[in-house]
């Protein structure tokens, strides 16, 4: 296969649902001429309370399912996914870019100011060693608290984002942390469906309390990769998405491209 034939193919990203969407967004950004194709487990969502070898089975699946799609590339847009399999699919496959995602705990700690931080994510990212190892690495820069948050995915998935039932959920979360004087420096988003309830979570904690998320760090390592193993694509015109569902659903390949019209709406990049 020559290289100009691959530049020309698309960049698969795969979530467990919707929650992908949001990291889709900022790789349409950087990388706006880059043909997409989002593929979304709906059958198997959500991922968060599955086991290790569930985890494994199912991101493998959807791996090869977008490999037989002909992407030049694979962005596992999932922080539970990511570390159940993602170093697994990279031994599987060394031909291919694959890139992960993972709660971004780094910024969020050297912030500066010694800063209290929530890390909100799914209980299997939060089990995960590499979790582990990261609180290992940044657990005397900081304070870090981790809140499991299972039930936001639901709400997502639901389209229910910033309702008050959804905001409860996050009190009763951030409650049960028992964080003196409640004060809050940085959150951490763990899971990539967490940006659509962000605004919930800031009525919650206060908009003092700054808000991270691996999104973008994503999107720019896949540049990068892609750039370094001259992948690129040199169309001139805007790519395209192709969004596909592990049930074959068209209903939910059309709320997938709400939900991502709703983000787009409600940041200030475009």
């Amino acid at each position: 296969m020559k290289t100009i034939q691959k530049k020309d193919r698309p960049i698969g990203v795969f979530d467990s649902g919707l929650g992908g969407i949001s990291v889709l967004k900022e790789l349409m950004y950087l990388l706006p001429r880059e043909n997409y194709i989002f593929y979304a487990d709906a059958a198997h969502t959500p991922y968060g309370e599955r086991s290790i070898e569930e985890l494994e089975a199912l991101t493998t699946r959807a791996a090869e399912t977008l490999i037989q799609e002909g992407v030049k590339a694979i962005l596992i847009a999932c922080n539970t996914a990511t570390s159940a399999a993602g170093q697994a699919l990279r031994e599987k496959h060394p031909e291919l870019p694959i890139i992960g995602i993972e709660p971004a705990v780094k910024p969020a700690v050297l912030s500066g100011g010694h800063p209290t931080v929530v890390v909100m994510a799914t209980h299997a990212t939060l089990r995960q060693e590499k979790y582990r190892k990261l609180l290992e690495k940044y657990k005397n820069q900081g304070n870090i608290y981790s809140l499991p948050a299972p039930g936001l995915v639901t709400f997502v998935e639901q389209g229910e984002l910033d309702t008050e039932a959804v905001r409860s959920y996050i009190r009763e979360g951030i409650k049960g942390l028992s964080i003196p004087d409640n004060k809050i420096d940085a959150v951490v988003l763990g899971c990539t469906h967490f940006p659509f309830v962000r605004s919930a979570i800031e009525s919650v904690v206060g908009k003092e309390a700054n808000v991270y998320d691996g999104a973008q760090g994503a999107a720019q390592e896949m540049k990068r990769r892609l750039k370094a193993q001259e992948l690129l694509s040199e169309r001139t015109e805007t790519g395209t998405i192709l969004w596909q569902n592990s049930k074959g659903e068209e209903a939910y390949n059309k709320k997938a491209e709400g939900m991502l019209a709703l983000l787009k709406a409600h940041t200030l990049r475009e």
